[in-house]
């Protein structure tokens, strides 16, 4: 059983999902940066700083804090505003990632359609002689 465990963990297979894995980890992060830190602000200074995230309705009477954090340690809230900030940066992160897909669809369309090198010329009339002339001496 453990030879087949070995053989599953280091077959190709195996070892390129991980490290797909790893990679989408990394590359999520990089995403999410350039969402929150590059593509927000811009959108915030268009839309005059509105942020949803704070945003919601407390669903107890103990619930008296105005930050979401805060009142979602006193109590339910239904936190609304931070559900549609969610939603936003999904989309965001959505048309980023379509962008580099596209991007990078191109990129192998056109490297696809490049013409593919000539095929090695032939021999010359004098290096086809020679080449018989060669054989025929072998077969003696």
């Amino acid at each position: 059983m453990l030879k087949d465990f070995r053989d599953f963990a280091v077959k190709g297979n195996a070892v390129d999902l991980a490290i797909g894995v790893i990679i989408g980890a990394a590359f999520g992060k990089i995403i999410g940066s350039l969402v929150d830190d590059i593509i927000m602000p811009l959108i915030g200074l268009v839309t005059g700083g509105v942020d949803f995230s704070n945003h919601f309705l407390p669903l107890s009477a103990k619930v008296t804090a105005s930050a979401l954090a805060d009142a979602k340690k006193q109590g339910a809230v239904w936190a609304w505003g931070n559900f549609i900030q969610v939603c936003f940066n999904f989309l965001i992160i959505a048309l980023v990632l379509f962008f580099i897909v596209r991007a990078m669809s191109k990129l192998k369309k056109e490297e696809a359609a490049a013409p593919a090198p000539a095929p090695a010329p032939g021999p010359t009339p004098d290096q086809a002689l020679l080449t018989e002339i060669r054989d025929l001496l072998a077969k003696r």
